[in-house]
């Protein structure tokens, strides 16, 4: 293998846990939300809205590296575990693209429910972590799941 190859490996998982890393430390964040007022709560969702957008930066490289390991490598594009992979990276795209923006809009609004949003919130994040772990399975343990 490679120099090259291999940095392209780095990169990638490099990418996968900047993608993924950061939504694990915005739970305790999610918790102060509801009592949170004035500058705390811009602080808040600053964090958050910064999260949000590192991740969708390294799921750039995420992608851009997986495109060339694939072009690289020993792997097809019909190859079962890469054929997952993509399925469940372009479920985690509609679902990022949709998810974390509204909801955080909504705590700027007079009279929002902070504690629903801070609850939708937190289920949002979890569900989004879930996508990604499941990507990650897919690309380290590589299932083979048809011939």
């Amino acid at each position: 293998m490679d120099l090259f190859y291999r940095i392209i490996i780095y990169l990638h998982v490099s990418s996968v846990i900047a993608s993924i890393g950061p939504f694990f430390i915005l739970m305790p964040i999610v918790k102060k939300l509801p009592d949170a007022v004035g500058k705390e709560l811009e602080a808040h969702l600053a964090l958050l809205k910064s999260v949000v957008r590192l991740s969708k930066h390294a799921g750039h490289v995420l992608i851009g590296t997986g495109v060339l390991l694939v072009i690289l490598g020993p792997w097809t594009w019909k190859t079962p575990w890469i054929v997952g992979t993509l399925a469940l990276l372009f479920a985690s795209l509609f679902f990022l693209a949709r998810a974390f923006s509204p909801t955080l809009r909504k705590f700027a609004e007079e009279g929002a429910n902070k504690l629903e949003l801070a609850a939708k919130l937190k289920r949002t994040i979890w569900t989004y972590i879930i996508l990604l772990m499941a990507m990650l399975w897919f690309m380290v343990v590589k299932p083979n799941l048809w011939q």
